[in-house]
C-alpha cells in the first residue's frame, strides 16, 4: 500500500505536471518568460529551504537522538556531493548532445546549450527551409533531458517519504508532499519547454501533450528507488537523503536559478527564490 501511495504522488507530481505544462504550451504555443521566471525562482526557493532545513537536517537530528554516530555529517556531506555530481554528469552529456542538435540549427551560429531557450522563443530560424524539423529535434531533445531529470527528482519524493512514520496516513502532509507539489509546480514550465518546439515542428498538439506527459515517468521511478534505499536502515536512509538533497541542490543552482535569470534579466527572479525560502521554511515548520 505504501508504495501504490508513492506511485500515485509521483504520478501526479511528475506525468501530470508535466503534461499539463504541455497543454499550457499546445493551448499558447508560448509561454511568458517573466511569469515562467518567477515561477521557476520561486521553486527553486522552496527547494532550497526543504533540502536545508528538512532532508538534511534529519540524520543530524538522528545523530542528536543517539541513532546515529558522530560521523554522520560527513557521510551526508558525502552523499551530498555524490547526488550533486552525479546529475552534473548527467547534465553535461546532456549538454553536449543538445548543443550538437541545436548546433546543426544554423552553421553561421554556433549555438551554446543555453541557446535552446533562444531557440523556443524566438522566430529567428523562422527564415530557414528546415525550421520545422529542426525545431522538431529540439523538442525531442529537450523532452529526453527533462526525463533523464525528472529520476533524480522522483528521489527527492522518495527519500523525504522515507522519514514519514505512516505514508498513508500522511500522504499529504510532510516535507514529501512539499516537494511533490514543488517538483510538479516547477514540471509545468519544462512541459511547456518540451510541447511548443514539438507543436512548432509540426506535431499535432494530442500527440505533443501526451509525449511531453510520459517525459515525467521517470519521477515515478526515481521515487520508488529512493523510498526502497530509505527504507533499508538508518545509513542507507542518510545516504538516501544525502544524495536527494545534493541532487536538488544542483537543479536549484545549476538550472533554475540560471534559468530564471536569463529569461528575465531583473532583480525579481532573486526576490522570487527570498520568498520561496521563506515559504518552504513555513511549510517545513508546520
Amino acid at each position: 500500500m505504501q508504495y501504490f501511495a508513492i506511485i500515485v504522488i509521483t504520478f501526479i507530481s511528475g506525468v501530470v505536471g508535466t503534461g499539463l505544462g504541455g497543454v499550457v504550451g499546445a493551448a499558447l504555443k508560448r509561454d511568458s518568460s517573466k511569469i515562467v521566471s518567477l515561477l521557476l525562482s520561486f521553486a527553486a526557493g522552496i527547494m532550497l529551504a526543504v533540502v536545508c532545513f528538512d532532508l538534511m537536517s534529519q540524520p543530524i537530528d538522528m545523530m542528536k537522538g543517539g541513532t546515529l554516530g558522530r560521523y554522520t555529517p560527513i557521510i551526508v556531506v558525502v552523499a551530498v556531493i555524490a547526488g550533486y555530481g552525479v546529475v552534473y554528469l548527467l547534465n553535461y552529456v546532456i549538454d553536449k548532445r543538445t548543443n550538437r542538435e541545436v548546433s546543426h540549427i544554423d552553421q553561421n551560429h554556433p549555438a551554446t546549450a543555453d541557446d535552446l531557450d533562444e531557440l523556443i522563443h524566438s522566430n529567428h530560424y523562422a527564415s530557414h527551409k528546415n525550421a520545422k524539423s529542426n525545431l522538431f529535434v529540439a523538442g525531442l531533445v529537450m523532452m529526453t533531458a527533462i526525463a533523464l531529470h525528472n529520476l533524480p527528482e522522483g528521489m527527492v519524493i522518495g527519500a523525504s517519504y522515507a522519514i514519514t512514520p505512516d505514508i498513508v496516513a500522511n500522504l499529504f502532509s510532510g516535507s514529501g508532499f512539499i516537494m511533490a507539489i514543488v517538483i510538479g509546480l516547477h514540471n509545468i514550465p519544462e512541459g511547456m519547454a518540451v510541447s511548443v518546439p514539438l507543436i512548432s515542428g509540426g506535431m499535432n498538439k494530442a500527440k505533443s501533450v501526451l509525449l511531453t506527459a510520459l517525459s515525467g515517468l521517470p519521477t515515478v521511478l526515481g521515487a520508488l528507488i529512493g523510498f526502497a534505499l530509505g527504507g533499508i536502515n538508518e545509513i542507507m536512509l542518510t545516504l538516501s537523503l544525502g544524495f536527494a538533497s545534493g541532487a536538488m541542490l544542483y537543479v536549484v543552482f545549476g538550472e533554475l536559478m540560471p534559468e530564471a535569470i536569463l529569461m528575465w534579466k531583473s532583480k525579481l527572479p532573486a526576490l522570487s527564490l527570498f520568498v520561496g525560502v521563506l515559504a518552504g521554511f513555513l511549510l517545513v515548520m508546520f
